[in-house]
């Protein structure tokens, strides 16, 4: 058994890192850092070392009541009334504003859940481009939509409206860019917004609300409170919110959409993934292993698309747990603020406990662990630190844990779907088995084939030969895997709330 390379974290190096956030008291209402009502705090951990390096308020109802009465006083103001034009240009402030501080953004993220700085390092960049894109839908907006009576004798006019106060929640694998593409939409639509980041994440949003001040957008339109679940469930419940959008874990999501339906409030749920690659038996593996870890194993495992089971045809399964075996233990594990580093830790301890219940529960079934399958702490250079190895298992059955749930950490599985006369109804059998339906890859040289493939799998979004998000198509899940779409022109219509206008000619 193989096992990614790794090294020890360079603990003494991170005291001397410019981050412009560490231990902090407010929160961002009415335009301006005020401190918190509450006394209760929310520690910030390096899940590289273990180490507490930062904190901040653990807000009340009180913090909840302010930002919102705030959001909803500026959306009583100018900014829902401006051009659609007007608040595209602060789009694009913001986006300059977001790169002056790309550095900033990637040491806090990756201080705060372990992203290796190879990822993070492209978060400003990404963040910038959606508000970019965002802001090139002004004219959609600004353009009159008039519609006859199919009959004739009359016309509607359709007016698109802001839908009012939102409330943006963010998970903790992405904090900046799974706000952003919330944050983007709502604004350039003309709402108002609260935003609440996941309590082991808190400070590089700061860096968001920074760019977004600095830009000029006006007081209250953007609000910023921290603090626990429970902050996030009085923030969800609040009567003066008119649409919720999450991301998040399923069992969470599922909280929030029984909510929001008690309340009649719209809801944009991004859930959890089980996402599968079939793999053709015609496809190239060399250049399959060129894309595997960014489509199956991206920030560590914890990404909620990335095809995490990858279904192989009987007739190269071999060659398949080869490659990606290979792959897999080729890449670097260690301190994710090495710019070489591959794979970072899990993002907390929790999650750390979670991923190794899983990988225990994978041997104790049965599964072949062809690299990894340990924590990396016990191989030793990694102590302190919420590293599993990365692992591969293989001889996968559908019926196990590890084949069926989200694990959100660094683990594949492979299964074997019979391919015999070339056949793969069954490989697709196998990936639309499953209560989500999130992500998924094809891989295959046929590119038609592969497509009917594609068009075969139940799930919001699949690529060929590669995976990746595109900020202009809409990226939603379906089943278990959430409710609504963000990206694109979707993901601005769910900002809105529409009027038709009837009169005769």
């Amino acid at each position: 058994m193989s096992a990614a390379t790794h090294d020890a974290p360079a603990v003494a190096a991170r005291a001397a890192l410019p981050l412009p956030y560490t231990h902090v008291d407010d929160i961002f209402i009415d335009g301006a850092w005020t401190p918190a009502r509450g006394t209760g705090r929310i520690s910030v951990t390096d899940p590289a070392t273990g180490d507490v390096w930062g904190s901040v308020p653990d807000g009340t109802a009180d913090d909840v009541d302010a930002a919102v009465g705030s959001a909803r006083r500026a959306f009583a103001g100018e900014w829902p009334r401006l051009a659609p034009s007007e608040r595209a240009a602060y789009l694009l402030r913001i986006a300059d504003e977001v790169e002056k501080r790309a550095k900033e953004l990637s040491l806090t993220n990756t201080r705060e859940n372990g992203s290796p700085v190879s990822e993070s390092a492209g978060a400003a960049a990404n963040a910038a481009g959606i508000f970019r894109y965002f802001a090139s839908l002004a004219d959609y907006l600004e353009r009159e939509d008039v519609r006859a009576f199919p009959k004739g004798g009359g016309e509607s006019v359709v007016r698109r409206e802001p839908i009012g106060v939102c409330a943006l929640i963010a998970p903790w694998n992405f904090p900046i860019n799974l706000v952003v593409i919330k944050l983007a939409p709502a604004l350039l639509a003309g709402c108002t917004v609260v935003i609440k980041p996941a309590s082991p994440t808190p400070l590089s949003l700061r860096v968001i609300i920074d760019a977004v001040a600095a830009a000029g957008v006006p007081a209250g339109v953007v609000n910023f409170v921290t603090g626990s679940g429970r902050l996030g469930d009085a923030l969800v419940k609040h009567p003066d919110v008119d649409k919720v959008a999450f991301t998040g874990s399923t069992p969470v999501g599922r909280k929030i959409a029984a909510a929001c339906g008690e309340l009649l409030r719209p809801v944009t749920l991004e859930l959890g993934g089980k996402s599968s690659a079939i793999v053709l038996p015609d496809a190239d593996l060399e250049a399959m292993s060129k894309v595997l870890i960014r489509s199956s194993m991206r920030n560590t495992g914890q990404t909620c698309y990335i095809s995490t089971r990858i279904l192989a045809p009987a007739s190269r399964y071999d060659e398949v747990v080869d490659m990606v075996t290979s792959t897999i233990a080729a890449g670097k594990q260690g301190d994710p603020l090495d710019p070489d580093t591959v794979f970072g830790p899990c993002a907390t301890e929790s999650q750390y406990r979670t991923v190794m219940e899983y990988v225990e529960s994978g041997l104790a079934a049965g599964a072949r662990a062809t690299t990894g399958g340990r924590a990396a702490s016990l191989t030793g250079g990694l102590e302190g630190g919420y590293f599993v190895e990365p692992t591969v298992f293989a001889d996968v059955t559908p019926d196990m844990r590890i084949s069926r749930e989200e694990i959100f950490g660094p683990v594949l599985c492979i299964l074997k779907y019979d391919d015999d006369g070339g056949n793969v109804d069954q490989a697709v059998a196998l990936a639309n088995n499953t209560e989500f339906g999130l992500g998924g890859v094809v891989f295959g040289q046929d590119r038609q084939a592969a497509l009917a493939v594609a068009d075969r799998m139940d799930t919001g979004s699949v690529g060929i030969n590669f995976f990746a998000s595109n900020h202009a198509a809409p990226f939603g899940g379906r089943h278990d895997s959430g409710l609504g779409t963000e990206y694109g022109i979707e993901g601005l219509n769910a900002y809105l709330s529409y009027k038709s206008i009837h009169r005769q000619p």
